[in-house]
């Protein structure tokens, strides 16, 4: 492969991952030298080279594929001269464990596992009420014992931990069982590999390597949706994995059935086993996964100092993404850690403001008045009005739950919008709610398909 190629190959990448992640991974790889099946690329940083291996290895060696068939493996490095710089918005690198490689750098022949984050272990994992089943049902199948549920299907928003935990059960697989065939991989990179065996008309190796696995598992199985070729081989592959009894995970951004173009065939086979939403995160596990990284911290920044409250406002503040809560955490660590500065909230407020300004959009009582009379298919004056049928009362309770957790406003301020009701009434309704979202699963659903709505 040329560097004129590369350059070409370049352009078709942007339009696959986009400008943004163009612009960060892709448009800094430097083309260095072909040999022996190996495709080495220089890269400005250790941590940059990590993050594309990781990330955007097995796509970019699909790619290369096209014009160099011949070639195996994708190499990243810096080069001897380079100035290998330190990133600011993270902390000190861990030494990557063994099986952390990226698919890229596996021998042929073997299943194109995905790289895996040495930083998602149950150990890291934070529990709490949101996602106690999800963990429960995770550690199970990480015994690696006989299948008890097939498949686990995990789904839930984006930053809810389903990646988190089905790197923490491929983890433990391979501690407590190294003789079992584990491979991660996301469906985009099963796809990859399927359209390259079609390209290289290697199916019967396609079909033959995914079906040696012991546990399989796949995340963000989403994509696959509306891809006819792909759906057909995936559930070809599910199917003689279940009838060998071996253990499939797959994890979504939402559940089986309402996964747009995905076959029903499909859906059917993925809600026969264990199907498990992980919620939105609440104000006490926010707070707990801070901590937890907190505690991870100590050792990378030694001496810095935390005010009071810091951590409290963090977890009010920043309430829809796990993620973008982390990453908070870490830039101010970083900053305070460059400025020599102890972390006080004044600091937080002044090294987090975009970060504050995107997680405060404000939400009205109107807005989920009308949201949720929509959501259960009433008039909205029914909703508000004086009728206590059940048809009525229970979406008003749920209005009024959502009000008092979605909106800052006063238990009487919300009874003044839902007919002039007692403050009491709004408290009631919202105690209800609270403890049907633990024993109903169909109230659980509508309240996160709603507050899905909201925040969207």
């Amino acid at each position: 492969m040329t560097k004129e190629q590369w350059g070409q190959l370049k352009q078709e990448l942007l339009g696959t991952v986009g400008k943004h992640n163009f612009a960060n991974w892709i448009e800094p790889l430097e083309l260095s030298d072909v040999s022996d099946g190996v495709v080495t690329f220089n890269v400005p940083t250790t941590f940059t080279g990590n993050y594309v291996s990781r990330n955007f290895g097995d796509l970019i060696l699909f790619q290369v594929n096209t014009v160099s068939p011949e070639i195996r493996r994708v190499h990243f490095r810096v080069p001897a001269n380079g100035n290998v710089r330190p990133e600011p918005s993270a902390p000190k690198p861990r030494a990557a464990r063994p099986a952390a490689q990226a698919a890229v750098s596996q021998a042929e022949g073997q299943v194109p596992a995905a790289p895996l984050d040495d930083r998602f272990t149950f150990d890291n994992f934070v529990v709490g009420k949101p996602n106690e089943l999800a963990h429960a049902a995770a550690r199970r199948v990480a015994e690696g014992g006989p299948v008890t549920f097939n498949p686990l299907f995990l789904y839930g928003g984006v930053g809810l931990g389903k990646t988190h935990l089905m790197h923490a059960i491929a983890w433990e697989l391979q501690s407590k069982r190294p003789d079992l065939n584990v491979v991660y991989l996301s469906a985009e990179q099963f796809m990859y590999r399927f359209v390259q065996a079609l390209r290289d008309r290697k199916m019967m190796d396609f079909k033959e390597m995914f079906r040696s696995v012991d546990v399989l598992m796949v995340d963000d199985v989403q994509f696959i949706a509306g891809k006819d070729s792909t759906q057909e081989e995936f559930f070809h592959t599910f199917n003689a994995l279940v009838d060998q009894n071996k253990q499939i995970v797959i994890s979504a951004d939402r559940a089986p059935g309402e996964i747009e173009n995905l076959e029903d065939r499909i859906k059917s086979r993925l809600q026969c086993g264990l199907v498990v939403d992980l919620h939105p995160t609440d104000y006490e596990l926010r707070l707990g996964i801070l901590q937890s990284k907190v505690d991870r911290f100590r050792n990378d920044y030694p001496g810095l100092q935390m005010a009071d409250g810091v951590l409290e406002f963090l977890a009010h503040r920043i309430s829809t993404n796990v993620r973008v809560l982390e990453g908070a955490l870490t830039r101010l660590y970083a900053f305070a850690s460059l400025v020599g500065h102890e972390i006080t909230l004044e600091l937080a407020q002044d090294c987090l403001a975009d970060i504050l300004r995107a997680s405060e959009r404000k939400i009205s009582i109107e807005e989920i008045q009308r949201q949720v009379s929509e959501h259960y298919n009433i008039r909205l004056s029914d909703m508000i009005g004086p009728k206590r049928v059940r048809t009525f009362a229970r979406p008003r309770q749920v209005a009024m739950y959502l009000c008092k957790q979605m909106t800052s406003r006063s238990l009487p301020e919300i009874g003044r919008r839902f007919g002039g009701r007692d403050h009491t009434t709004v408290m009631h309704g919202v105690k209800r709610i609270d403890e049907l979202r633990h024993q109903d699963a169909q109230i659980a659903e509508d309240l996160e398909l709603l507050r899905r709505t909201l925040e969207g």
